[in-house]
Parts: structure tokens; C-alpha cells; sequence
């Protein structure tokens, strides 16, 4: 049988390829589409592309020149599958261009798909547009494919879906671009519409529980609120005095959580909106809560998801509740290490406790806030360890336990290793970790090492992964410590109006500096960095005749083999009414300052704790300077030589949203005994004699608590003391090194006498102090202060931690020991938010409510904003 050539189109393209493409063999008449040929492919061309490879194109179709192939045959269809399938043509047509024997040569013809140029939003506002701009990830040149516009299409009705617009509606439009050739621009229309609330959930089944608590137990379904006080408020009130008089409590009770489940619904940190996939996770979570309380059989029976005639949906859950069990006999075997007794102190679950699976494996595998078996054995080297609780006895409500142990052998560190410190030099990480080739594996070492990374900040904290890689063959692990730099170094440039006067700071710290690199030009990028050094500069002017400058530095590792840190500092500050030095009128202070300290990481009571020794020495100089202290001639110099000492423990997790952990330190500043060694008349000295050599004791106190809520959600408590002492009572306490309580906490301009400023939200800047408002400035020598609060991040990206606190706060300033009171505190409340940028630092914004007046200061408190930089306020 013979078909004309037109005829085996036809008929091809109704059978095998649909649209998808053509074959055109040509006008050889001596086809036989029913006894097809064997050719030889003789010649491959393309044609119809501008943008592609030929021979790229030729290899995709699967044709190669030299094969031997049936014409008609499926090696032709094929190659239109092949081509047809990479989603970058329109048509594709194969035809033999000349058939010469038993050669055929081919030609592949193409029509590409338009490339996109630019692309467009309309219908949504441009905060939308710019989340669903990242999200769709569409490039000029993208081939605009169907699957293209199905992807896009997609993932902006996704993400409106986790907005609560189920209904969303998106149109792409693809108009030519007249600019460029084969291109189109892609108008995404967006109808939002609105959306879909839950009006009611339904509840069935449970009696364990009343309905409001099991739709408390769905965290992310919540019904929409409702507030409509005055429905049923007649009958609320009837039956209330009814239910009094008859003395049915009960019943009171009953009718009152009616009433407002009813008619009070508020939704505040919640929205009512419908998520499929949130729900879903709800309807585990509803019955891993009632698994939770004993309830082992627990189960959603029946969920129903369907809409109302006011496009909002309803809920209807069936739950089966089942009966409520208990724990009673719990045996181990296979455990050699450690005895029954042991473990079963440790697994803290006692024969009665209400059966709870998931308290069992917490407290078996681990628990974050206690121990857990599986740490006990890890912590000693049992990497391979196993428990496997098994239910052997379900006896009414009770239920005995074997926990079935595998022990395994203890397990080697072979390998650490370290990834991702592409600035941060390798010694600078390897001195930090806890775990060393040759020791045994360590659970709660790892674990401290992904802390003390955390706490050099050279690292995203959320991000430190440690990768454990056992071998079980030879009883060995590999770790590798993946971490992500992220920018240390801040750099500070203010301006601003203060104290009467323009202010302006400008200030860089680098946080890993490297001073052995510092004549290494190459190692300028633009510092020299690395080693984890710490180098500081600042300068500051308060206007015409006030300036300051200070450097620091600090290696953490002097030597490099110990963790013990070696600090220089220097301070010169100047003060003056702007007149030239040899001027007669001229009025100046000046300070100049030097601190060398030495600190060291300690082993007991804990590994936790650190001890600092520093040695300070300031020399005030007045020149005819009287309007800041309220002794002397103005005239005269003042030397500061004092030791200070501090201990100081620090868990937290890491330093700049601490979820966990605390801190607490213990310091000790102390001046010689000058006047002990003296038989001067220290009542008939002048107050420039009396105070030419500063003595004193300083003490203070620190304390701060992290406990973590729910998940980031985290509850700090904050407590700090200080006492100002003297030696001599005829000299009494010194005017310098006061206390000044507060405001914002910053301290330059009016730090000129030594003074700690404390920051107090809700109150001025140092209002609280004794006798501020008689302008005696004396400043107390005791304070405490006390602080509640509430902390939830808004974001926790290295390059822009964000959180969010509600806070209570409480302090006073006394100026002597004799009127120190620990509960007479001047009380505030309020919110704040703050922002931690790598270059910046961590800046804050707070408003606080003083709620008690001050006397003679009536702006003193109420409300308040303050603004603060590196904890200041803090």
C-alpha cells in the first residue's frame, strides 16, 4: 500500500503528535507509510532559532548522522518529544530536506517561545508586590514557558492563601514588546478578593475537655472574633439571679463562660483565617495534646471544612477522646553501664504519672532544660546508644513499659573540622571548641562549642550547624562545625542637640582585628582581620572647646595558648568655655585616663566563670572650673588610682537575642587607704587637699535571667545594685565615681566627674538622682534597679536582628546607706523595640510611663521616649 506524502501528515499528526509537532518527509512518493524503510541519516540541520545552539539542539533531539532509521518509524517521533520537551519552542517540524539512496537528509525546523523582557503588577499594592517579586524569582531573557506560567501562577495564589485570600484570582497577559525582537512583557493581573474568615468551629465528641479549651488546643484555626457584649444580656442577668438565689454555683459558672464564649470573642496576636496547611498540622497537634494528658487512644474521627452564605467557613471536628491511662511498671534491659535505679532517676517518671509519650521521649532522647537518658550515656562517649520504649502490658488503665538499651561501644573524635570561616582565621575558631581529636564523643561539648561560637559574634548564631558523622565500623566520629561570618565591626556617626549644645560622635570598632598583619598592606581589606583582636576608636565634640578621644584594644588569647585576655585603653577628654588657653577668662577641664586589665576564664566553680584585674588611673585637671562640682576652688588636680576586680558567670546562649542562660557579676573598685597612711588633719584640709588623692570602695551587682516561653518568646528578669564607700568618715564619700539615675543611660558630655550613669525608661536623664532638682549635683552613693521583661524577635537575621519587648521597670538613687531602700522605688512600664545592625550595633527606641511624680521635677516621669545605643539603657 502507498500513501501520498499528504495524506502520512495528516494522519501523524492526528495519531502520534497531537500539536506537539509535525513531520513533513517530503513529496518522494514511494513512501510506504505501511512498510516503512531503513535510512541512513546523511545530514542534521536546524533552522528557525536565533538564540540557541544548532548542534546543542541536534543533541537534544537524540538524531545523530550515521543512524540507521525507519522513515516513518518512532526515532523521528522521538526526536519531536525530545525537543518538544525542553519547553522552548512553539512548533517543532522535522521534514526530510533530500532523500538520495538510502541516505535522508533532515532538517529540523523551530519556532522558539518568546523571552521575557520585563514584568509587571497590577491590582495590589506595592509592599505585596514587592514579597511576591522575590518569591516568584522571574528574570529578564526567562523562556516564557506554560510551565513558567504555571509556576507564577501558583506560588502568588500560595502565598495569598497564607494571607487568607483563598479565593485569589490571577490573570498573566503577555504582550509584545515592540522593542525587542521575539520578546514579551508579562502583566500580572491580581484580584485579591477577600478573605475567608472561620465563623465557627464545631466541636463533637469531647468531654475530657469543653469546647473552648480544645479550639485553644488549635494554634493557627482560630474562629473569627466577635464582641457583642449587650446580646443576651437580659437574660444573662435573669438567670444569674436566679441561679444566686437558689445558691447553684455551678450553674452561675456554666452560664457566665456561655455567655462569653458566645458573645466575646477577641482576637488580638491571632488571625481567623483558614491555611490548609496550618490546619492540617492543628488537627496532630490537637491530638498529640490529648496524647499528652493520657489520652493514648485519641483521635480526630471526622473534620468537615465547608462555606456559608456570608463567604466565611465553618469547621466541624469529631473527636474521639478514648480512656485516660497511667504509667505503671517501667523495666530497662540491655542497660550494663548504668543501674535501673539510675535511669529511672533520670528518665523522672514515677509508676501513677499520667501516661504521656511524648514527656517519655523527651525526657529518654532530649530534653533542653534537664537531663535526659540519652545525654547521660552521649556525654560519655555512647554515640551509638539506643532506648526503645516498648508497651509489653496494657492492663485497664495502666500500662507497663520496657525500655529496651543498646549501648554500643564509646566513640572516638577522629576529625573536627571547621567550614564557612572565610574571614575568621582558623586558630581564632579552633581554640574555641570543646571537642578534640582523641577524646570521646561529648553531647553537651558539642553543644557548648556551638554556644561559645555564637559568643565571638564573628558568626550568624542561628545558622552554627554541627554536623556529626559517626563511623560504626572502627567506633569513631567525625565533626564538622559549619558556620556563616557574618559583619563584627560597628562604626558610629552621630549628630545631634544635647545638653544646650551640638553633639557629634564619630567611632569605629573592629571586632576581629589582626595587629600581626597591621604592616601587611595585602591583609588591608579594609583592615587587617582575622585574629579576633579588638581594636577601638572614638571622637566626640560637644560644640566649641568640648571634645574627647579614646583608643582600645583587647587580644582575648594573650600568647595564644590560654583564654587568658590582655586589655589598653586611653581617655582624654577636654571641657572648656572656648577661650584661648593664655586667655585670663579661660575655664577648663581636662581628663586623662589609662586602664590595663587582665582577664581569665576559670574551670571552678564552673567553666562559665571569668575573672577580671584592672588597673585604672584618671587625673582630673581644673582651671579655674567651678560650674560642675559642687566643692572646691574650681582650681587644683585630682588623682584617681584604683584596682578593680570582677566575677562574673555567663551561660547565655549567645549575645545578642539570648534565649537561655545567665548573667551575673560581682565587681570591686578600690583606692588605696591614702589617709590611713597619712597624720594629716583631714577636717581642717581644703576640698582640693582632701580629694588631691581619691579614695573609696566601689561595689556592685549584676544579675540577668533568660527562660524561654514558647519557642523565640522569651521572659528576662534584670536586677543591679551599687554602693559607694568611704575609709575615713572625716573625709567622707567622694564626689567623684557617684551614681546618676535615669533616662537614656549615655553617657559624654555630663560624664565629667567619673560618675556611672544608670538609664531608668519612663524618667528624665538623671532625674531620679538625689537633689537633682536643688542643682546640687552630688549624685547618690547607692542605687538599685529592677527590671521585668517580655521579648519576642521580629526577625533574627545576623545583618538586622529585630525584636520587640514589653518591659516593667523599678530603681532609686539614695544618697546615703542610712536611706537605702531596696522596695522604695520609683515604678515604670512601658515597650520598646531593638535593631542590631553589624555596623551600628544595637540601637534602641523605648517609651516608658514614670508612674510616680519626683519632687520639684514635675516633667520628670509620665510619658516618655528614649533612645539608646549598645545598651545603654539597659
Amino acid at each position: 500500500m502507498r500513501i501520498r506524502i499528504g495524506s502520512l501528515v495528516i494522519l501523524m499528526m492526528a495519531i502520534v503528535f497531537h500539536s506537539l509537532g509535525q513531520v513533513n518527509i517530503g513529496e518522494m512518493d514511494d513512501i510506504d507509510y505501511a512498510d516503512p524503510k531503513k535510512y541512513e541519516i546523511g545530514g542534521l540541520t536546524v533552522s528557525g532559532v536565533k538564540y540557541l545552539d544548532n548542534n546543542v539542539l541536534i543533541m537534544l533531539s537524540g538524531l545523530t548522522v550515521g543512524d540507521i532509521i525507519d522513515v516513518p518509524g518512532e526515532e523521528i517521533s522521538k526526536a519531536i518529544r525530545n525537543l518538544w520537551d525542553q519547553g522552548l519552542f512553539e512548533n517543532v517540524i522535522i521534514s526530510a530536506t533530500k532523500i538520495q539512496g538510502n541516505l535522508i537528509f533532515i532538517n529540523i525546523d523551530l519556532k522558539e517561545r518568546p523571552r521575557m523582557s520585563t514584568f509587571s503588577f497590577g491590582g495590589i499594592k506595592k509592599s505585596d508586590a514587592d514579597n511576591i517579586r522575590d518569591l516568584i524569582k522571574l528574570a529578564s531573557g526567562d523562556v516564557v514557558t506554560d510551565n513558567l506560567l504555571i509556576r507564577t501562577k501558583n506560588a502568588i495564589k500560595k502565598y495569598y492563601t497564607e494571607k487568607g485570600n483563598l479565593d485569589a484570582d490571577v490573570n498573566i497577559l503577555q504582550i509584545t514588546d515592540s522593542m525587542r525582537v521575539n520578546h514579551v512583557r508579562l502583566q500580572i493581573d491580581i484580584k485579591k478578593n477577600e478573605k475567608i474568615r472561620i465563623k465557627t468551629i464545631n466541636i463533637a465528641g469531647n468531654s475530657q475537655f469543653d469546647d473552648q479549651k480544645v479550639k485553644k488546643f488549635l494554634k493557627e484555626t482560630k474562629e473569627k472574633g466577635n464582641f457583642k457584649p449587650y446580646n443576651g444580656l437580659e437574660k444573662l442577668v435573669f438567670d444569674l439571679a436566679k441561679n444566686a438565689v437558689t445558691l447553684k454555683l455551678d450553674n452561675i459558672i456554666e452560664i457566665t463562660r456561655d455567655y462569653v464564649n458566645e458573645n466575646i470573642k477577641l482576637r488580638v496576636f491571632k488571625a481567623s483565617k483558614f491555611i490548609k496547611d496550618k490546619y492540617d498540622e492543628d488537627l496532630v497537634n490537637l491530638v498529640d495534646k490529648y496524647n499528652s494528658v493520657g489520652y493514648r487512644d485519641a483521635k480526630v474521627i471526622r473534620d468537615s471544612v465547608y462555606r456559608n452564605t456570608d463567604n466565611s467557613i465553618n469547621i466541624d471536628l469529631e473527636v474521639y477522646e478514648g480512656e485516660k491511662y497511667y504509667f505503671r511498671n517501667i523495666s530497662w534491659v540491655g542497660n550494663t553501664k548504668y543501674t535501673d535505679a539510675f535511669l529511672n532517676r533520670v528518665l523522672r517518671i514515677n509508676k501513677g504519672d499520667v501516661y504521656n509519650w511524648e514527656l517519655l521521649n523527651s525526657n529518654l532522647t532530649f530534653n533542653q532544660s534537664e537531663d535526659d537518658v540519652s545525654s547521660v550515656y552521649m556525654n560519655d562517649g555512647y554515640l551509638f546508644f539506643q532506648a526503645n520504649p516498648v508497651e509489653v502490658a496494657v492492663e485497664n488503665d495502666s500500662i507497663d513499659l520496657e525500655i529496651r538499651v543498646y549501648e554500643g561501644k564509646q566513640a572516638t573524635i577522629r576529625n573536627v573540622t571547621v567550614k564557612g570561616n572565610t574571614r575568621t582565621n582558623d586558630h581564632v575558631v579552633v581554640r574555641e571548641l570543646r571537642t578534640r581529636p582523641g577524646q570521646l564523643f561529648s553531647r553537651s561539648d558539642i553543644i557548648r562549642t556551638t554556644r561559645e561560637l555564637a559568643q565571638l559574634r564573628y558568626f550568624n548564631p542561628e545558622t552554627i550547624n554541627p554536623n556529626v558523622n559517626p563511623n560504626p565500623s572502627d567506633g569513631t566520629v567525625d565533626i564538622q562545625y559549619e558556620v556563616e561570618e557574618t559583619s563584627s565591626d560597628q562604626i558610629e556617626l552621630s549628630g545631634g542637640w544635647g545638653y544646650g549644645r551640638v553633639i557629634g560622635t564619630l567611632g569605629v570598632s573592629f571586632n576581629n582585628f589582626s595587629l600581626r598583619n597591621i604592616l601587611k598592606l595585602k591583609k588591608w581589606k579594609p583592615v587587617p582581620t582575622g585574629d579576633g583582636q579588638k581594636l577601638s576608636l572614638r571622637f566626640q565634640t560637644y560644640g566649641k572647646g568640648y571634645y574627647s578621644y579614646s583608643a582600645s584594644f583587647t587580644e582575648p588569647w594573650l600568647g595564644g595558648k590560654k583564654p587568658n585576655s590582655l586589655s589598653l585603653s586611653y581617655y582624654h577628654s577636654v571641657y572648656s568655655n572656648g577661650l584661648a588657653k593664655d586667655d585670663p577668662g579661660r575655664r577648663s577641664f581636662a581628663i586623662d585616663g589609662i586602664t590595663i586589665g587582665l582577664g581569665k576564664r576559670l574551670t571552678w566553680p564552673d567553666d562559665y566563670f571569668q575573672l577580671y584585674l584592672g588597673a585604672n588611673f584618671q587625673i582630673y585637671d581644673l582651671d579655674n572650673y567651678t560650674q560642675v562640682f559642687s566643692f572646691g576652688s574650681g582650681t587644683g588636680n585630682y588623682n584617681n588610682f584604683n584596682l578593680n576586680i570582677t566575677l562574673s558567670r555567663n551561660s547565655i546562649d549567645q549575645p545578642i537575642y539570648p534565649r537561655t542562660g545567665s548573667l551575673v557579676s560581682v565587681s570591686l573598685d578600690v583606692t588605696p587607704p591614702y589617709s590611713s597612711f597619712s597624720d594629716r588633719n583631714y577636717a581642717t584640709l581644703t576640698d582640693s587637699e582632701k580629694y588631691k588623692w581619691i579614695e573609696y570602695h566601689k561595689w556592685g551587682i549584676k544579675t540577668a535571667f533568660f527562660t524561654p516561653i514558647v519557642q523565640n518568646f522569651v521572659f528576662m528578669a534584670r536586677a543591679k545594685f551599687g554602693f559607694l564607700g568611704n575609709y575615713n568618715s572625716t573625709i567622707g564619700i567622694t564626689p567623684f565615681e557617684r551614681y546618676y539615675l535615669g533616662g537614656d543611660g549615655l553617657s559624654g558630655y555630663n560624664n565629667l566627674d567619673g560618675r556611672e550613669i544608670i538609664g531608668m525608661r519612663g524618667y528624665g536623664n538623671e532625674t531620679l538622682t538625689p537633689y537633682y532638682y536643688r542643682s546640687r549635683n552630688t549624685g547618690g552613693t547607692v542605687y538599685s534597679k529592677y527590671t521585668l521583661e517580655l521579648r519576642y524577635p521580629l526577625s533574627l537575621n545576623p545583618n538586622a536582628t529585630i525584636f520587640v519587648a514589653a518591659f516593667l521597670e523599678a530603681g532609686n538613687d539614695w544618697l546615703t546607706f542610712d536611706d537605702f531602700n531596696p522596695f522604695n522605688v520609683y515604678k515604670a512600664a512601658g515597650f520598646g523595640v531593638r535593631v542590631f545592625l553589624p555596623m551600628f550595633g544595637i540601637l534602641g527606641l523605648d517609651w516608658g510611663y514614670g508612674f510616680d511624680d519626683v519632687p520639684g521635677l514635675p516633667d520628670a516621669n509620665k510619658g516618655q521616649f528614649h533612645f539608646s545605643i549598645n545598651q545603654s539603657i539597659d
